[in-house]
């Protein structure tokens, strides 16, 4: 069933408090903390791209991504907005790196999410556009390779499920990326690539895509210019041929030890 916004904010927000303290607390009986880092980006952006590129909010957006966590276990919080000020999603990831080495990484995850869209809903025998929560739940593996300092290779699996009364109830995306890293443009500036070649199936249908991000940095400002090209071969899946971006982030890290 579809859950109206305003009665969902407050338990959203009581999640994240709960969260945030349970992970904050020490146990006197661990060597070290359970929080060594505290990451995050915000991004700015002329088009919304979700995490499988075949699907966008078609507008500028802004987006908040949080990572607080240990070396193995994190939580992941991201937050999606329209420029508006309306919600577009709330995934609340929780992630462990099974196998963490120097060349091998393997990570699995999950999350429940919700999406908003807004809907027409009968009240008072009347039809009024009322912006709903449709839910979600995920879970994702995704083994890496580090062939080099600058490159690596990688599959990602994720898996989807909704709990609405309407489509989509099962989504399957698995890709092929690789990340170039760190490759020196001019100066002090650097250009990260991460080309990625998927299939998707929503339900009874399916595609193949092909996309591209590419980001340039500066190591020693903050502030990062990124996009997004997502192009499709050939797929039954609603959606348009050719979807890209533009976006400025902002992006901040801080480690933690005990003393």
């Amino acid at each position: 069933m579809f859950i109206p916004i305003k009665p969902l904010l407050p338990f959203l927000a009581i999640f994240c408090l709960l969260t945030f303290s349970a992970i904050g607390q020490e146990n006197p009986t661990t060597p070290a903390p359970f929080i060594k880092h505290f990451n995050g980006t915000v991004t700015a952006t002329n088009n919304g791209i979700s995490l499988i590129p075949s699907f966008s909010l078609g507008r500028p957006a802004v987006f908040f991504d949080l990572s607080v966590g240990g070396e193995r276990l994190s939580f992941d919080p991201m937050f999606r907005f329209g420029m508006n000020g309306k919600p577009w999603s709330f995934i609340f990831w929780w992630r462990y790196k099974v196998i963490k080495d120097k060349k091998f990484t393997f990570s699995a995850g999950a999350h429940p999410a919700f999406i908003f869209t807004e809907k027409d809903v009968i009240v008072d025998g009347k039809t009024e556009k009322m912006l709903v929560a449709q839910r979600f739940i995920a879970m994702e593996l995704a083994p890496n390779y580090r062939i080099s300092p600058k490159t690596t290779i990688g599959l990602y699996f994720l898996k989807g499920h909704g709990l609405n009364p309407i489509p989509p109830n099962n989504t399957n995306f698995i890709s092929f990326n690789t990340v170039f890293n760190d490759l020196p443009l001019i100066n002090d500036f650097r250009i990260r690539i991460n080309p990625q070649f998927y299939y998707l199936k929503v339900d009874e249908k399916d595609g193949t895509y092909v996309t591209s991000s590419f980001a340039i940095t500066n190591k020693k400002f903050p502030i990062s210019i990124q996009s997004i090209f997502n192009q499709k071969i050939k797929s039954d899946i609603a959606g348009e041929e050719l979807v890209w971006n533009v976006s400025l982030v902002y992006s901040f890290a801080n480690k933690y030890q005990k003393q």
